[in-house]
C-alpha cells in the first residue's frame, strides 16, 4: 500500500467515499472521469466503469470493483446502510443521493485537502521540472514580437512555446492582459492589439505528470510613464518582502501583510485587490491560502504562489507572481525568470 493511503487510513474510523476524481487520483494514481474509492483502515475499493476497468486492474493494491455507467449510483448499493465519511466539497446532488440510498454521511473536514497541502519529495521534483519549462517557456516570450498583435494570438505562441518546451498540457486560459485588459487581475486575453508604451500582464504555467506551475510577469512595450514604473517597483519590493519573510509557521493572514502593508504604505494603498497566493500541485489553486481571509498556517512542504499586484482600473494592471516551497526557515524558490524591466518589441 502506498505511503498516501496509508497515512489516510491510520486516521480512520469509519469508511472514507472519496468522489473529487483528483483526489482518487492523489491517493492511488488512477486518473479517470467516472471513479470512486472506499477507503476503510484495513481496505480499498477503487470502482469505476468498463471503460476505465483495465486501468483500475493495473492499480496495485486495491479491490477493483466495475460498475454501471453511473458509478455513482452504485455507491448506494456497495454501501447500504453504512456510516460513511464524505469528502467536504461533495455536490449537493450526489450527497442527497447517497442519502437517499440509507447511507449515513458525515463531512470529512478536509482531511485529503491537508495532506495533499504537503507535497512529498516526489512531488516536489515534478513541480520543480514544472517550472524549468516554465522558465523556458518565458525565457522565449520575452523575444517575441507583441505590440501590434493581438491579446489572444500572444497567448496561443505562447502555449505553442510551452508545448515545445515539453509541457504537457496549460495550466490554465493564459492571460494576456495589455494597457486597460492588464487592470483586471483575471482579464481575458481578447482582441485588443497591444499598443507601444502600455504594460503587459502575462499569467501562465504547465502542467507536467499532472503537477502545475503558474508564474506572472509584467513586460513593457517601452515608452510608459512614472506611475507606471513607480507601481512596479512598489511590486517588486513588496514580493521581495513576501519572499523574505514567508516560513513555516506563520499564517496565511501574516504571509499576505508582509507585501500588503509594502503596497499600502506606497500611493498605491488599496491596489492589492486580491490575495497574495494560493497553493499549487494536482489543481492550479488549492490549500493553503495566503490572503486577509485565510484559515491557514503555513507549513514545510507546501507549494504556494506570491503573486503581489497593483491594478489601476481602466489604465494598467503589475503582477509579479514566483512558485515556492515552504521550508523551516524561509523558502525554496522554483522560479528562475528575471523580474527586472524586461522591454518587448
Amino acid at each position: 500500500m502506498n505511503d498516501r493511503v496509508g497515512r489516510l487510513q491510520a486516521q480512520l474510523e469509519q469508511p472514507l467515499l472519496v468522489t473529487n476524481p483528483v483526489n482518487v487520483k492523489y491517493l492511488v494514481g488512477f486518473d479517470s472521469s467516472n471513479c470512486a474509492l472506499i477507503v476503510e483502515r484495513d481496505r480499498i475499493r477503487l470502482l469505476t466503469d468498463f471503460r476505465y476497468i483495465a486501468a483500475a486492474r493495473e492499480i496495485p493494491d486495491v479491490e477493483v470493483v466495475q460498475t454501471r455507467r453511473d458509478t455513482i449510483g452504485e455507491i448506494g448499493e456497495v454501501l447500504a446502510g453504512q456510516n460513511v465519511t464524505f469528502e467536504s466539497l461533495m455536490p449537493w446532488s450526489l450527497y442527497e443521493r447517497l442519502r437517499a440510498a440509507g447511507l449515513e454521511l458525515t463531512p470529512a473536514d478536509g482531511t485529503i485537502e491537508r495532506m495533499r497541502a504537503v507535497k512529498d519529495e516526489q512531488e516536489l521534483a515534478t513541480l520543480r521540472s514544472a517550472c524549468a519549462i516554465t522558465d523556458r517557456a518565458f525565457e522565449r516570450l520575452a523575444e517575441v514580437q507583441f505590440t501590434g498583435r493581438a491579446e489572444r494570438d500572444v497567448a496561443w505562441e505562447l502555449v505553442q512555446i510551452f508545448h515545445e518546451e515539453g509541457a504537457h498540457e496549460p495550466s490554465f486560459e493564459f492571460i494576456v492582459g495589455s494597457g486597460p485588459t492588464g487592470s483586471q487581475p483575471h482579464g481575458r486575453a481578447g482582441d485588443r492589439l497591444i499598443g507601444k508604451g502600455e504594460l503587459v500582464v502575462v499569467d501562465a504555467g504547465c502542467i507536467v505528470d499532472g503537477y502545475a506551475s503558474d508564474y506572472t510577469r509584467t513586460f513593457s512595450t517601452g515608452g510608459v510613464n512614472g506611475e507606471m514604473r513607480e507601481a512596479y517597483e512598489v511590486v517588486i519590493a513588496a514580493q521581495q518582502a513576501a519572499l523574505d519573510g514567508i516560513r513555516a509557521g506563520i499564517s496565511g493572514v501574516e504571509a499576505d501583510a508582509l507585501a500588503r502593508d509594502v503596497i499600502d504604505a506606497s500611493p498605491f494603498k488599496g491596489a492589492l485587490g486580491h490575495g497574495l497566493g494560493h497553493g499549487l500541485g494536482l489543481d492550479v489553486h488549492e490549500a493553503p491560502r495566503l490572503s486577509t481571509e485565510s484559515s491557514d498556517t503555513l507549513a514545510p512542504g507546501n507549494v504556494v504562489t506570491v503573486e503581489p499586484g497593483i491594478y489601476v482600473d481602466g489604465k494598467f494592471g503589475i503582477r509579479i507572481e514566483d512558485d515556492v516551497v515552504v521550508t523551516e526557515d524561509g523558502i525554496e524558490n522554483l522560479t528562475a525568470f528575471r523580474k527586472d524591466w524586461v522591454e518587448v518589441a
